[in-house]
């Protein structure tokens, strides 16, 4: 007589996403295989990206591209692309840069020599705005610019200088907001498509690979931009980037933020004075 014996395994957790299963594997894949480290990243904002690399891969589900990923480097660099925070602009945000130049200038003069840390460049847009901005401030020869991001292949693009001339008209709005002193196109040659920045914007920059997520304190700084960046990544990723930025900024050193982003209730919040609420600046004083 057979006898039917009731099965206590059940057959799926309905508490876990068949995807989010998939999306940690591939995370550990890419980690273990490839060194790119994005498990610490904000979930839901990665789980989106990583679909929209499925569709773009004519996939249908996350193993798929797992599978793609781990065979093939080139799909990888395509989701390096994915990953990266490439939503920048010359002079974004034109009150922070009005903010840098009345308030944080007039300190970086008193130095006779300025280090500056511009984290997660992406395509440099921000690196030749705020070497625009030091120029005109009479400091630009006396800077150090590191401009680091994790995707070599944007980086390349920071380092080439050269732009769409269709967003030029709206990149000059934005430095005449700033407070620029003469015109946008002082900085630039142009061809009937691109604007290339002049090649003296990058003489006193160092493009340089980084992740936060895995490398450590490389110097001391004055001066550290990251803006936009911590939102894409959970609370102990954004822990452990907060107290990699406060060793890596000197004393009275100053670290500029995205309007997003905050020090409360970070690791080293005490330690800094507020330079300008709206545009998210502050002093390290301990």
């Amino acid at each position: 007589m057979a006898i039917q014996i009731e099965s206590q395994i059940p057959i799926g957790n309905q508490d876990i996403r068949l995807d989010e299963i998939e999306i940690r594997l591939l995370l550990e894949g890419i980690y273990q295989y490839y060194g790119y480290d994005f498990r610490d990243y904000s979930f839901p904002s990665l789980r989106r990206r990583l679909w929209n690399r499925v569709r773009a891969e004519q996939l249908e589900n996350i193993s798929a591209l797992q599978e793609k990923i781990l065979h093939d480097e080139s799909t990888l660099q395509r989701l390096l692309l994915e990953l990266s925070v490439t939503l920048t602009s010359l002079f974004r945000d034109p009150s922070f840069y009005t903010s840098v130049r009345d308030s944080v200038i007039p300190h970086l003069k008193t130095f006779p020599f300025i280090r500056i840390w511009h984290v997660g460049c992406s395509t440099g847009e921000e690196v030749y705005s705020l070497a625009i901005m030091l120029q005109e401030a009479g400091i630009y020869d006396r800077c150090l610019i590191y401009a680091t991001d994790m995707n070599p292949h944007v980086l390349q693009k920071a380092k080439d200088g050269i732009y769409s001339m269709e967003r030029m008209k709206e990149y000059e709005k934005n430095y005449l907001a700033s407070g620029g002193e003469g015109d946008l196109s002082d900085y630039y040659v142009s061809d009937s498509q691109n604007a290339i920045f002049n090649s003296r914007l990058r003489k006193k920059v160092v493009f340089a690979i980084h992740n936060l997520a895995v490398d450590r304190v490389f110097n001391e700084f004055n001066l550290i931009f990251c803006r936009n960046v911590l939102i894409y990544f959970n609370k102990p990723l954004q822990d452990r980037v907060h107290s990699l930025l406060y060793q890596s900024l000197s004393q009275q050193g100053v670290l500029g933020l995205g309007s997003m982003e905050s020090l409360n209730l970070t690791p080293h919040q005490t330690c800094y004075k507020q330079v300008d609420h709206q545009s998210k600046l502050f002093r390290r004083i301990r």
